[in-house]
């Protein structure tokens, strides 16, 4: 072979070990990404030959896919509707996937690599039946969901309960809310249509307030700084704290004073009583005393400032501020919920259920199980500590301190007859000049072992006359936690 003939075959060699090494790393090393890719036309005209599997909660699917006549054999339809849709995400053709739709895509669509190996999945594949992909069962109480909607009306908000000994996300309700119907048809112009008519609702009803908007919490946030003061060994319940009925700020000339200019009833009073009755003075007053270093950390124990993975569903980080961002006013204002301090609905539910459990903060999750198409388990939640912000016995004096708070304070609308109850209200200012305050309740029942912890916002108090958490989010939180409880029995 001449020189030039072997340059060639040198060169085709070349080129066809190189096109080897592409098909093998677009084949192999990029086969997920690629299959995953919501944008693989491909792809998703396969996903649609195959029956999806569905979502379910209480025994009932809340998602599933209906056979048509269509190009696309299978059509994703949701008889759960608006009430499960911050759950639930759509399926769409042009739009991809959102919650539990997306985040549970592989065992679904039946691309999951633990249903290629399963006995059903090879038994489908030499009948030539269709392949079909997996369920996923949710946490969630249909009961609780269906009366936190109800309770919840046309107002907006969210509420959020679980499980505090597992984390295990009871109900998660949001409105405004969408049927996710409108987005998973075979027509794109009407999904793209029904699309934008959804963007430009009133009230954003894609948006799931329940994890992915965060609110000032208002004096729900006050049994964080309770719970940094008990913390110190330095405050009991008792422990006199001054109480007056106005501060002024320092280093500036605003004052600060209590809810519609009331009394705390002295220039000082425990601890106990300010929680009770949410003194704002009292509670701006010490968390000067304790810095906003000790704030931040506590509130970090919690969960703000870090990102809550696994939950199944998008959620977005509550913030205190950091220490470059604070100064004395704004620590006082900190301690009472308001500047910028923010907290997502799930958030508050969360901080709520440590301090019922004891202390121990589990991780939030919405997905109890995932099977095959045979119904065979292919996975369950195991409840996770996420950390130990306080301790038992700092959890238990603050327990009791939030009982008093619904026996004979501002969260009397959430007694239940036989139940202690523990909880907190909050009335907080939006900075929107105008805007009523935002509603709040956390609270969780049996106070001394609890099966449930729940928040409630409520945005600008749902327009009523009375925006109190003790007026507007209490009685909310109160018929969901019946619920519950009657469903825990």
């Amino acid at each position: 072979m001449n020189a030039p003939l072997r340059k060639v075959a040198i060169a085709l060699v070349a080129l066809f070990v190189l096109l080897l090494v592409n098909a093998n790393v677009v084949q192999v090393g990029e086969a997920k990404s690629l299959t995953s890719n919501s944008h693989n036309r491909r792809v998703l005209i396969d996903d649609y030959r195959r029956q999806r599997g569905d979502i379910i909660a209480g025994g009932q699917a809340v998602a599933l896919s209906t056979e048509t006549n269509d190009k696309l054999k299978y059509l994703r339809t949701y008889p759960g509707g608006s009430l499960f849709a911050p759950l639930t995400g759509y399926y769409s053709l042009t739009l991809g996937e959102t919650g539990i739709e997306k985040s549970e895509n592989g065992v679904l669509s039946g691309n999951d690599s633990r249903l290629s190996i399963s006995f059903d999945r090879l038994s489908q594949l030499l009948s030539g039946r269709t392949l079909r992909g997996g369920n996923v069962t949710l946490t969630i109480d249909r009961a609780a969901q269906q009366i936190a909607a109800k309770a919840l009306g046309n107002r907006r908000g969210a509420v959020v309960a679980l499980d505090p000994r597992t984390g295990a996300v009871l109900a998660m309700v949001t409105s405004p809310s969408y049927d996710p119907g409108l987005l998973t048809g075979h027509d794109s112009a009407t999904i793209g249509k029904n699309y934008q008519t959804l963007l430009k609702a009133p009230g954003n009803p894609l948006l799931n307030r329940a994890t992915q908007q965060s609110y000032p919490p208002g004096s729900t946030f006050k049994v964080i700084v309770t719970a940094a003061a008990l913390s110190t060994g330095n405050y009991t319940a008792q422990t006199q704290v001054p109480s007056p009925d106005t501060i002024v700020l320092p280093g500036t000339t605003k004052t600060l004073s209590n809810f519609a200019g009331e009394s705390c009833g002295g220039p000082t009073s425990t601890l106990l009583h300010a929680l009770e009755i949410s003194c704002n003075t009292a509670y701006a007053k010490l968390g000067l005393a304790l810095g906003a270093d000790r704030l931040r950390s506590m509130a970090e124990a919690f969960g703000f400032d870090s990102t809550v993975d696994d939950v199944g569903v998008p959620v977005a980080a509550s913030k205190f501020p950091d220490s470059d961002h604070i100064n004395l006013p704004q620590t006082a204002l900190s301690a009472i919920g308001q500047y910028d301090v923010r907290a997502t609905p799930l958030q508050m539910a969360m901080v709520a259920a440590a301090i019922g459990n004891g202390g121990t903060l589990m991780q939030p999750y919405v997905v109890a199980q995932e099977q095959g198409p045979d119904l065979k388990v292919l996975s369950k939640t195991e409840p996770k500590k996420l950390g130990q912000p306080i301790t038992g016995t700092v959890a238990n004096e603050l327990t009791q301190m939030m009982v008093g708070v619904v026996d004979q304070g501002t969260g009397t609308a959430a007694r239940i007859s036989g139940v202690s109850v523990a909880g907190k209200t909050g009335t907080a200012d939006t900075g929107v000049p105008g805007a009523k305050p935002d509603s709040w309740f956390i609270s969780f029942a049996p106070a001394a072992n609890p099966t449930v912890a729940i928040a409630v916002l409520v945005e600008n108090g749902g327009g009523e006359v009375n925006t109190t958490g003790g007026a507007v989010a209490a009685p909310i939180a109160k018929q969901v936690m019946e619920q519950l409880l009657k469903d825990a029995r």
